[in-house]
């Protein structure tokens, strides 16, 4: 079986974005658009990936890692001239090449093997992947004769106006020969409206040589959409979300309102859980079955377990063990381990703090570096004080103990099992099993003092 290569061209600058970010590092659905693509063709088997980088290629070799190898284009000439940068390293490949751009997110793995079958079925000596466009405006145009057979590619920037009425688009996706390809791209020049080196120029210069140029239409044309634009970003995404959104309903989840529910690629999700509208679920995040995540919620990097509500709530990079609940509008910030049944009310905020099975934090209450045991009550208002300007401090709180409301736990502190802290204590020092702990001045009531008052309400 002859070799199957990958050519990625991720040289490009992307000045119509209007970032200091690298074009094909913008992210769609939690991952970089040159990420979507490699993630792609990586599921075709193929024997060499080849990605072209220019302007940041750093950044683009950091995000892809040893996934793919890397040429560089010093000078963006072109297609055709990004393409040779490839050569050195698939020269001896007797096989056939994909060129896919970096900036195309939403091609699937089924529509690239289809383009390679059909390239196969045909003995072509290159195949053109076209789709048909609501609107060509900004894409090249496939130009056939009388009998359907491609006859040429023509950029819009130079096509004439019979020519920009065609509606089959060049979609940028093509399969190779790849010896002949390379060829074929020595012969090139740049004699066209921008100066630069076509890739398509090389299928003419193949067809005149008696090469089978064949053209696969796709049914989808979202699949081809590239992106230049902060407007295609968002049009992009929203194909992505729907895609995502309807594998995940499809598989048992419900979702209230599919068209406000943003779910990063690569989420898993258990069957029965219910997302309601607002709902974002980012990068990293597992939610189990039969939970619900209510609206407005946003989890990123967390995994959460069966059973579980989130109301309204933000988690960052923690876990919520089965049957526990949280909101609304609280807040678990990184390294939070939520034990089974446990009950984070509204208004709490949690950070780098393991909470026990059964204990409840109702509300207004912040825990920070913590470990909390087992059937704890927490009362409104209490504070984990952890910070002394300079450091950060563990507190530790033991079984079944009773934490009363606007508490003040100054840490570090370690707090035995069946202990009870009184309502208003500021406690600094450690308190023993079975203990009562108070920490707060006696009352003292001044008579008549209202009536020495400048004011006292009388008329």
């Amino acid at each position: 079986m002859s070799a199957r290569n990958t050519i990625i061209l991720a040289a490009g600058k992307g000045t119509r974005m209007k970032s200091k970010l690298y074009k094909v590092l913008h992210r769609i659905c939690g991952k970089s658009m040159v990420d979507h693509v490699l993630t792609q063709v990586s599921k075709l088997n193929m024997d060499n990936i080849v990605t072209v980088v220019g302007f940041g290629a750093e950044d683009v070799e950091k995000e892809l890692g040893n996934r793919t190898k890397y040429v560089v284009q010093n000078q963006q000439l072109g297609t055709g001239d990004a393409v040779l940068r490839a050569e050195d390293l698939l020269k001896n490949s007797d096989g056939t090449t994909l060129v896919i751009s970096g900036d195309t997110p939403l091609f699937k793995a089924k529509t690239l093997e289809k383009l390679f079958a059909y390239h196969a079925d045909k003995q072509a000596t290159a195949t053109i992947l076209t789709s048909v466009a609501p609107n060509p405006t900004g894409y090249g145009r496939i130009v056939r004769n009388d009998l359907g057979i491609v006859e040429k590619i023509v950029e819009e920037k130079d096509a004439s106006s019979e020519e920009r009425n065609i509606k089959e688009i060049n979609t940028g996706v093509y399969v190779f020969n790849n010896q002949k390809l390379f060829k074929a791209l020595h012969e090139i020049n740049n004699d066209n409206a921008q100066g630069e080196y076509y890739l398509t120029d090389a299928i003419e210069i193949l067809k005149r040589k008696g090469g089978i140029i064949a053209a696969y239409q796709m049914d989808d044309f979202d699949e081809s959409m590239g992106v230049n634009n902060r407007v295609a970003q968002a049009a992009a995404t929203k194909v992505m979300q729907r895609r995502i959104n309807e594998y995940h309903m499809n598989n048992g989840v419900t979702i209230v309102n599919p068209d406000d529910t943003y779910i990063d690629v690569d989420i898993e999700i258990g069957p029965d859980t219910i997302i309601e509208p607002g709902v974002q679920l980012q990068k990293g995040t597992k939610i189990g079955r039969d939970c619900v995540i209510g609206a407005n919620s946003k989890i990123t990097g967390s995994i959460i377990h069966d059973g579980v509500t989130v109301t309204s709530s933000t988690i960052e990079d923690s876990e919520m063990m089965d049957g526990s609940n949280i909101g609304p509008n609280s807040h678990l910030r990184p390294q939070s381990l939520i034990g089974k049944y446990v009950h984070i009310g509204n208004f709490c905020e949690v950070k780098k703090a393991t909470i026990g099975e059964g204990t409840k934090i109702g509300h207004l209450t912040y825990v920070g570096n913590a470990t909390l045991g087992k059937d704890i009550n927490v009362g409104c208002g209490v504070i984990f004080a952890n910070y002394d300007g300079k450091n950060k401090h563990e507190t530790k709180v033991g079984d079944d103990v009773f934490i009363g409301s606007n508490a003040n736990l100054i840490a570090p502190l370690e707090i035995a099992d069946h202990s009870f802290i009184a309502a208003g204590s500021t406690i600094t020092d450690d308190i023993h099993q079975y203990d009562m702990a108070i920490a707060r001045e006696r009352q003292t009531n001044k008579p008549n003092y209202y009536q020495k008052l400048p004011f006292n309400g009388a008329d």
